[in-house]
């Protein structure tokens, strides 16, 4: 089906990272939408765009990204868009804004500041663990640490923990970058009104950055389809893909049928 759900997609990544942390998920992203256009891009002030200096709103952000998005032509044809956590909060705006160039989005562990408290938002039982990995100099002791916060299969820190310190020496996030993205995040209160384009949230129970409530909330208040996954981490698709691509896959099908 032309221009239907999943045919051209667009990825945002969250709080202090970049298209390369996608790792191997785009791969299989792919594999689950052969004939679909696969596009990343980076928010302001991370990866390719780590030396201008990040907006303090998800709005700005948000304008920022779209015009990219314009300037590569990746909106000839309405996107999908496929968001976590940061990234999912400009995918709401740019939706809110924008709902004509929006087919529909999937927002995985995200939060809104007027649903969600501060301690559920940035869970307080890893607030002396941010802490320190702001103050942690060496980068490559920092990425496994953030790793190990945000994934909840051991093996991987192990596995990847190497690739994600060699995407932070080659595209640094500066701490004023990491502090303002944080700004924008807590401070993001999204209109009461609905969306046009049709939502799909991903959370998993057991992320430990994130309270898993936060998704409910959104899910309560604008009465949107919530899929919950049993043990994985913040980084939902790093933890577990192929449950991921699942229910991407589903919802695209069920989507499209109608």
């Amino acid at each position: 089906m032309t221009n239907s759900i999943g045919q051209n997609w667009l990825l945002l990544r969250g709080l202090a990272r970049e298209s390369a942390h996608w790792g191997s998920f785009i791969e299989q992203l792919q594999l689950s939408f052969p004939n679909a256009t696969i596009n990343v891009l980076d928010l302001p002030g991370t990866g390719r765009f780590n030396n201008e200096a990040s907006p303090k709103t998800i709005k700005e952000i948000t304008e920022i990204t779209r015009q990219r998005a314009i300037d590569n032509n990746y909106l000839q044809e309405p996107i999908t868009l496929l968001a976590v956590s940061l990234g999912a909060m400009v995918a709401w705006e740019w939706m809110y804004q924008y709902s004509n160039e929006i087919r529909g989005s999937i927002l995985i562990n995200t939060s809104f500041a007027n649903l969600s408290p501060f301690y559920q938002r940035l869970r307080w039982q890893t607030y002396h663990q941010v802490i320190k990995l702001l103050s942690q100099k060496d980068i490559t002791r920092r990425e496994r640490a953030i790793m190990e916060l945000v994934s909840n299969t051991p093996d991987i820190a192990n596995k990847i923990g190497h690739d994600w310190a060699d995407i932070q020496h080659q595209h640094p996030i500066s701490f004023s970058n990491a502090f303002r993205q944080i700004a924008a995040a807590a401070n993001y209160r999204p209109s009461d009104t609905k969306p046009k384009p049709p939502v799909l949230l991903l959370n998993s129970k057991t992320d430990r950055l994130v309270s898993p409530t936060c998704s409910e909330k959104i899910q309560q208040k604008y009465q949107l389809e919530l899929k919950r996954q049993d043990w994985a981490g913040h980084d939902l698709t790093l933890d577990d893909p192929e449950w991921v691509t699942r229910q991407l896959k589903d919802w695209v099908k069920n989507h499209n049928a109608n």
